[in-house]
C-alpha cells in the first residue's frame, strides 16, 4: 500500500499526488464513498457497464431482437448494470462487515 500525506485547503480542496493520480486513471472527475471513518476517492469511469456490453448484445440478439428494438432494449439493459453493480457491492461490504444474514 501506498501512502502519502496531503494539504487541504481552506475551501476543502485537495491535490491528488501525480502518481496516484496517473496510476489510476484519474481524469475530470472523481467519487466520493465514506466508509466507516474514511473517506474513499476513486476516478469515475464513464464506461461502466460497458464491460458487459457484448454479452448484453449476445443476450439479446439470441432472444431475437434486431434493429431499433435491440437498440432500445441494449440501452435500458445498460442502464440497469451500474445499479446492479453497485447494489452488489453494498451487499458485499455488509458481508464484509459481519452486518446482516450472511454465512460463510
Amino acid at each position: 500500500m501506498e501512502r502519502e500525506r496531503i494539504c487541504i485547503s481552506a475551501k476543502r480542496q485537495i491535490t491528488i499526488p501525480q502518481k496516484f493520480y496517473d496510476m489510476l486513471g484519474f481524469d475530470n472527475e472523481a467519487e466520493c464513498i465514506v466508509h466507516g471513518n474514511e473517506l474513499i476517492i476513486r476516478p469515475v469511469k464513464e464506461t461502466a457497464g460497458g464491460e458487459f456490453a457484448e454479452q448484453i448484445l449476445a443476450d439479446l440478439i439470441a432472444q431475437g431482437f434486431q434493429g431499433e428494438e435491440l437498440l432500445a432494449r441494449f440501452k435500458e439493459a445498460q442502464r440497469k448494470v451500474r445499479p446492479a453493480v453497485e447494489a452488489m457491492l453494498r451487499d458485499a461490504e455488509r458481508a464484509a462487515d459481519r452486518e446482516g444474514d450472511y454465512s460463510l
